[in-house]
């Protein structure tokens, strides 16, 4: 008999027909009924539409998004510690969002997808939580059945919000909008402060005013490079971050920890480590690039699309970086007057996505960078099943070496030099 996982259920329906689901999984139709298929997060269910609600219904929201507002007018919920559950009054730290999604499905059977992809889960579950009290739960989700080859009194219904329901959909993107601008504002008032005050995590030099002359300063005189000053947000917690890992004796690239602060900073220099771990995602918060809606473009994606070695994926980036620069846009190559311009005709025109043909971009003249040390060439891949698919795609010219004249050159290689010069010495 099937169980219900601990943090997550998924399931399978199947009908007459097929479907693909949001992601683009397909899921096959036979006849009416469900079972569990055990699926690793809650982000993998295959959703099934409610009984009984039209095609139509799909597309329609009843009444405009309400945020919900705190007394003094404002939407701000910043002040809570907690967190209610969004059926009964057991309320969970904020830290704590793990604990809240497991008592909603042990308790009140229902499950949220795709939490992590939730801009600000405290307005969320609050949203739904007053909703809720307005309307029966199956108005908005999707009903799974359990063991629906059991007995009927074994059978149970579990219920799954997603983004599937237009209105949930909307309250995310509403809230994904609020918090860019939250961050937005920080990350001027971050770059227009000239009180910032900190001290270097190399040599202990202490700065005085812009955040950018430590940043400029670690990265010239130490080669410690995390980016432009104005690409990154709550550049204090991040120092402190990274100062804490060096407290610790911890390497922030490879992340290993040694025994004193002497070996650590002689391994950090020779092993060239004086960059953050890029595959490290507590850094992402600090950069302004992943508060922004990216889902259109996604070069991880096109790397496997297209079969890119990592030299083309770095003439992609500069390519893309250059147009960007000259407010030109990318897919069409019309030139606007502002990126602002550049930026919304993008997004009207759906020109993110838009790549130009191949022999546009893949030039010698970008493989020289836009912008001094960008971090985002630093963590293209360059493993070897890269190099293993260039060869597939015989994308690389292998000239095998002379052999005719092996003799000539044994005789004229400079490794004899070298063997009589160790011979003579000893």
């Amino acid at each position: 008999m099937a169980t219900v996982a601990e943090l997550g259920v998924s399931v399978m329906r199947v009908e007459s027909g097929r479907r693909k689901s949001r992601r683009g999984k397909e899921v096959k139709k036979n006849s009416g009924s469900m079972w569990l298929q055990p699926l690793r997060s809650c982000s993998d269910v295959l959703f099934t539409p409610l009984q009984g609600r039209s095609s139509d219904s799909k597309d329609c929201i009843l009444e405009p998004l309400s945020l919900p507002e705190s007394p003094g007018g404002t939407t701000s919920l910043e002040g809570s510690p907690s967190v209610p559950c969004i059926f009964c009054e057991e309320h969970f730290l904020i830290d704590e969002q793990d604990k809240l999604l497991k008592h909603m499905i042990i308790e009140h059977k229902t499950v949220i997808a795709d939490v992590k992809l939730v801009a600000d889960f405290q307005r969320y579950i609050s949203y739904w939580r007053k909703r809720f009290t307005e309307q029966p739960i199956t108005d908005f989700c999707s009903v799974i059945r359990i063991n629906s080859t059991a007995p009927f009194e074994e059978q149970d219904n579990y219920f799954l919000l997603c983004d599937v329901l237009p209105e949930d959909r909307i309250l995310r993107e509403e809230l994904q909008k609020q918090r860019l601008k939250q961050i937005l504002e920080q990350q001027q008032q971050e770059r227009n402060d000239d009180n910032f005050q900190g001290s270097c995590m190399f040599c202990n030099e202490e700065f005085l005013g812009n955040r950018s002359v430590l940043l400029n300063h670690m990265a010239r005189e130490h080669t410690f490079n995390i980016g432009l000053p104005d690409n990154i947000v709550n550049c204090n917690e991040f120092l402190c971050t990274l100062q804490k890992k060096l407290d610790n004796l911890q390497c922030l690239y490879c992340e290993k920890t040694f025994r004193d602060k002497n070996t650590l900073k002689d391994h950090m220099r020779k092993k060239q480590h004086r960059k953050i771990n890029p595959k490290n995602r507590e850094y992402d918060r600090f950069y302004v690039i992943n508060y922004l809606d990216a889902h259109e473009f996604d070069l991880l994606k096109i790397k496997s699309e297209l079969g890119l070695n990592f030299y083309q994926q770095v003439k992609l980036v500069n390519f893309i970086r250059r147009q960007i620069h000259q407010c030109r846009c990318y897919g069409c190559h019309e030139k606007f007057k502002s990126k602002a311009d550049l930026r919304t005709h993008m997004e009207e025109a759906k020109h993110t996505s838009l790549l130009p043909e191949r022999q546009t971009w893949d030039q010698p003249q970008y493989y020289f960078p836009t912008y001094e040390n960008d971090t985002l060439l630093c963590t293209l891949s360059d493993s070897e099943s890269d190099l293993t698919a260039q060869e597939q795609n015989g994308n690389i010219a292998i000239i095998s070496e002379d052999t005719s004249k092996l003799r000539a050159l044994k005789q004229s290689s400079i490794l004899n030099q070298l063997l009589l010069h160790e011979s003579l010495k000893n």
